[in-house]
């Protein structure tokens, strides 16, 4: 006994030194890493460089400028996962690239005006002389490049795997045929940057380049060959360093939303499970902390949709908290002591918390390798998050609260007792719960036509993708952000017609300029907006220098490679709900569930003209990871009483009505607090938060709704009507 209690004081003092540890790095910092007010901001909260490009062809395709689009894109990709490239007017393209403090510096690495180009031999000579050649491949054809460390006999080697396209495969094989033994010359921006000896004729796409010095200089070449050449020529005309286009007081009433709905998810866990409510706050505080220490620490530049993974990430940790505390109540209940309670509460919740998270982090995981942009930092924060939950969860919480056991603190009265599970018939209720869901989503989308007659638009599609128009204009003094957008917004918007929410703001550091980017307004006509604008800045003190059309900034490139991540990820999680559960209806109905939860949330943006964007492709996401996870959860039970109950004496739709009765607590407990702190942010946010918060709440709804009407009834459906074996007592 004295080992046990002396073992639980140190277990205590362990987890006050490393909150303490957390708090001290926090705040003050250990070395250069750590402090979390230092933690990279993206081009939303914080702002960054603006640079804008001229395209010198003068003759070029809509094909030629989304092509170059996406090659600048993956050039940034290099600097920062969040960035915003558009077309700007009919010449211009412009790179927005968040929190930079060495603009020269990426400004001269970008190198936008560089040429890359493979040269036989013979027209390497013909190059260096400075004569007419001709490149055997060119940027165009390279797919891509990859820096690897490989081992061989005589140790590692450093490489670069190339891959080309079907017309670069095929120049590729031609020059490499007639030039066995021979050098081809990879010159980039008129240097070459590498000249590999051909071994033997490549014919199927793929090469190596080995032998190369360092890892580092692997890495260099394998971006610059992989960003190559542009399909135009660009030129810099302009660059600016500018605010951030949520405004200053986006991540001042952020931190204080995110404060006080943390603090009262503290308090309904306390009054809800007592004890062990208190222990989760503590863990909670210890988790919310290593998330923000982990951003510092790897440099990860947060944005809104960060912060939604985030938010998404703090529910998965209380959600853990709640399935194994109400796991310990049912225990309890059946007549448990309290030691006894607590070990089979952790164990009997592990496989649904080790389930739910992984299958959010296979989600996590596609999105960040294939993703860009927006979805990779979605990704990201989502990812440490969960990975930080699980271990709070499992670990820190388990023996904190076995430590104050072993201290004394057994009594049954802090711990409480489950109530009786009721004994609603979900099953027979999630029939006319299908139809209404089927009813809504069917009705919202027919909406869309509707809206496209009367609106002029299907959808509220969001400069991100719309595109819109830019106006910079000159003022007599310069206003800060904010009063900026206190003062400067609402005039525009009343000029135009338009709401406040679709104008966003940017100032330009040095001078007395902002940039105002607002949905596409008209420049002619009896309903021309621009001169109603340029009326109402005069009558402010502002004067429009430049105001140009501009292009969405999310590309058709990126948007297929996020259609494609989210297929991906949902195939895997469909694949490993399958294996885990032994059974592919469950994956299907949990697929079918999470369609049913994105379908919904989208009628909400049509119905209501939300605004889609990068924000709404964050919501989604978000609703993605909470929808699978609260299916986990349901159908976690229905796997555990299939086993105590038997399909003979009790037949599905028994069960499934069973595990959902009893795990009906844990669905609105975690959607309780969640949507808690997503609320206070959307009384607290400024315009553009208040949209993505009031989505979030709706998916949250949405979700505990799917959870208990839909989900395990589907599974019903799907195991006695398709199905070999039936219930035994239809």
């Amino acid at each position: 006994m004295k080992k046990a209690k002396r073992n639980a004081v140190l277990v205590i003092i362990a987890f006050i030194l490393l909150l303490g540890l957390a708090v001290f790095t926090g705040f003050f910092g250990i070395g250069d890493r750590g402090l979390i007010k230092y933690i990279n901001l993206g081009l939303d909260l914080k702002g960054g460089l603006s640079v804008t490009y001229e395209i010198q062809d003068e003759k070029y395709s809509d094909a030629d400028v989304d092509d170059t689009k996406f090659k600048l894109e993956k050039r940034i990709d290099a600097y920062s996962n969040e960035y915003s490239v558009y077309q700007e007017g009919n010449g211009n393209i412009t790179c927005e690239i968040p929190g930079v403090t060495n603009a020269e510096e990426i400004l001269e690495k970008l190198s936008v005006e560089g040429k890359l180009e493979f040269l036989d031999p013979d027209n390497y000579t013909l190059w260096s002389q400075g004569k007419d050649y001709e490149a055997a491949l060119d940027g165009n054809d390279i797919k891509g490049a990859e820096a690897k460390i490989v081992d061989t006999e005589t140790g590692s080697d450093n490489e670069v795997a190339l891959t080309f396209t079907t017309e670069g495969a095929k120049k590729f094989g031609d020059v490499t045929s007639a030039n066995v033994g021979k050098v081809v010359y990879i010159v980039y921006d008129n240097e070459v940057v590498s000249a590999p000896t051909v071994q033997s004729a490549i014919t199927d796409g793929n090469a190596v380049i080995n032998k190369i010095g360092s890892y580092d200089e692997a890495e260099s070449l394998a971006t610059t060959i992989r960003i190559g050449a542009l399909p135009l020529t660009l030129k810099q005309v302009r660059s600016n360093i500018v605010g951030a286009t949520l405004g200053t007081d986006a991540i001042a009433t952020s931190v204080k939303a995110g404060i006080i709905g943390i603090f009262l998810v503290f308090i309904i866990m306390i009054v809800i499970y007592r004890l062990p409510g208190v222990v989760a706050s503590l863990a909670l505080v210890l988790y919310t902390l290593l998330v923000m220490l982990t951003l510092n620490y790897f440099n990860i530049t947060l944005t809104l949709p960060g912060i939604a993974g985030i938010i998404l990430s703090i529910g998965m940790a209380v959600d853990a908290n709640v399935v194994i505390f109400t796991r310990i109540k049912e225990e309890l209940g059946a007549g448990a002591t309290v030691k006894q309670a607590v070990d089979k509460g952790f164990h009997k919740a592990l496989s649904a918390i080790i389930d739910g998270n992984v299958t959010t982090l296979i989600a996590a995981v596609v999105l960040l390798i294939f993703g860009t942009g927006t979805i990779k930092g979605f990704a990201k924060t989502l990812a440490i998050g969960i990975i930080l939950s699980v271990i709070t969860a499992l670990v820190v919480t388990q023996y904190l609260l076995n430590a104050l056991i072993a201290l004394g603190l057994d009594n049954p009265k802090l711990f409480g007792k489950a109530k009786q599970a009721g004994k609603t018939n979900y099953v027979k209720a999630g029939k006319f719960c299908g139809i209404i869901s089927l009813v809504i989503i069917i009705a919202g989308f027919c909406m869309m036509p509707v809206f496209a007659k009367t609106k002029g638009s299907a959808l509220n599609l969001s400069t991100d993708f719309a595109g819109g128009t830019s106006i910079t204009a000159e003022f007599d003094k310069n206003y800060t952000l904010s009063e900026a957008e206190h003062t400067i917004v609402p005039v525009i918007a009343e000029a135009a017609g338009i709401s406040e929410a679709d104008i966003s703001v940017q100032t330009v550091a040095g001078t007395n300029e902002i940039v105002f980017k607002t949905v596409e307004l008209t420049d002619n006509g009896d309903d021309s907006q621009m001169p109603k604008v340029e009326k109402a800045l005069a009558g402010v003190n502002g004067t429009i220098k430049q105001a140009d059309n501009i292009s969405g900034s999310v590309s058709g490139a990126m948007t297929k490679n996020a259609i494609m991540s989210v297929v991906l990820a949902t195939i895997l999680m469909l694949i490993y709900i399958a294996i885990r559960f032994k059974d592919v209806k469950f994956g299907a109905s949990a697929v079918m569930a999470l369609v049913h939860d994105v379908a919904m949330v989208f009628v909400v943006y049509i119905l209501l003209r939300l605004s889609v964007g990068n924000t709404c492709i964050a919501c989604m996401l978000t609703i993605v990871g909470y929808s699978i996870n609260a299916t986990i959860i349901i159908f976690d039970r229905i796997r555990e009483n299939v086993s105590l109950m038997g399909t003979k004496q009790y037949n599905y739709k028994e069960i499934v009505n069973a595990s959902i009765n009893q795990t009906f607590t844990r669905s609105i407990y975690t959607s309780l607090t969640t949507f808690v702190m997503v609320f206070v942010l959307y009384i607290m946010g400024v315009a553009s938060i208040k949209e993505f918060a009031l989505t979030l709440m709706a998916g949250i709804v949405i979700g505990a709704y799917s959870s208990v009407c839909i989900t395990g009834p589907l599974w019903y459906f799907m195991k006695t009507k398709l199905g070999k074996k039936k219930a035994a007592n239809e």
